[in-house]
């Protein structure tokens, strides 16, 4: 059975993106990146909600030839892999391998979990509230960048409960602390 990965970028006050919708202080050092790779090395499919999608899908048709090693790595991770885009707007994909889906159907991800052969990663946090709120998520991965925004767009949603039991850590030199958790 296939993991469901829960993994983000956030601020240790615990938010993805601040009350302008920046999230420009979360990118990771080459360093970061390099760790980020090997967590998604193992994701086959992608699960996203339309903003989340929206802000990913870049890494499509991004010109990789100039960028750092660490960058074109994750540049075909992401292209490798399948994106399931929940979304009731968005009329066709932009990218290939991508299939929309008009409602989170927690059944049918239960079902994919169980015939998957590679992790499921699960981002966008209104997305990720149901896939909590249903016990689907498997794992929590995040980077916890040395900053404080005040306020946004929260990486957890307000209610969720979960007991956790921690996998691993670490920590960067520019003050990044990685920590991934097991859902009990």
């Amino acid at each position: 059975m296939a993991r469901l990965i829960y993994s983000g970028i956030m601020s240790l006050d615990g938010y993805i993106a601040d009350e302008n919708g920046e999230f420009d202080w979360s990118a990771p050092t080459q360093e970061v990146h390099a760790h980020v790779n090997a967590l998604e090395r193992s994701v086959g499919t992608y699960l996203y909600g339309r903003r989340m999608y929206d802000v990913m899908h870049v890494w499509q048709t991004l010109d990789i030839a100039d960028e750092p090693a660490v960058v074109r790595d994750y540049a075909e991770i992401w292209r490798a892999a399948d994106k399931v885009v929940y979304s009731t707007t968005l009329a066709e994909p932009l990218t290939p391998r991508t299939r929309i889906e008009r409602a989170f159907d927690a059944d049918a991800v239960r079902r994919l979990k169980s015939v998957a052969t590679s992790d499921i990663s699960i981002g966008g946090p209104d997305i990720a509230a149901q896939a909590i709120a249903a016990r689907l998520v498997d794992e929590y991965a995040l980077y916890l960048s040395p900053v404080i925004v005040g306020g946004g767009t929260p990486f957890l949603p307000s209610g969720s409960l979960a007991s956790l039991r921690l996998l691993d850590e670490r920590r960067f030199p520019n003050g990044v602390v990685y920590l991934r958790y097991e859902a009990l």
